[in-house]
């Protein structure tokens, strides 16, 4: 994570699947970064991020939200630059 991007504002992003719509939502200032070290997967994040992050789970979770419903976070997208890419994906199989 890196102090000299700035704060972010608060935003929000519509998915559908199988005619079911969520909304997940990042809180003001939230910072999550994803890394490789070695065999394991690192997810860092300040606490507005960690709360945004439980969210989205919480959110992939609500009754109703079909089995392979995700999110994807990407470099730039959600994830802070430098960061592999993450999907959050429901999998009730």
């Amino acid at each position: 994570m890196t102090a000299e991007q700035g704060p972010r504002a608060s935003y929000t992003v519509t998915t559908h699947s199988d005619g079911v719509s969520r909304v997940f939502g990042w809180e003001e200032n939230a910072q999550i970064s994803v890394r490789k070290a070695g065999a394991e997967v690192v997810v860092a994040a300040n606490a507005t991020g960690l709360r945004t992050l439980a969210r989205h789970l919480l959110t992939l979770a609500e009754g109703g939200t079909p089995d392979g419903s995700h999110l994807h976070l990407e470099d730039g997208n959600g994830l802070e630059a430098g960061s592999v890419g993450l999907i959050l994906e429901r999998d009730d199989e």
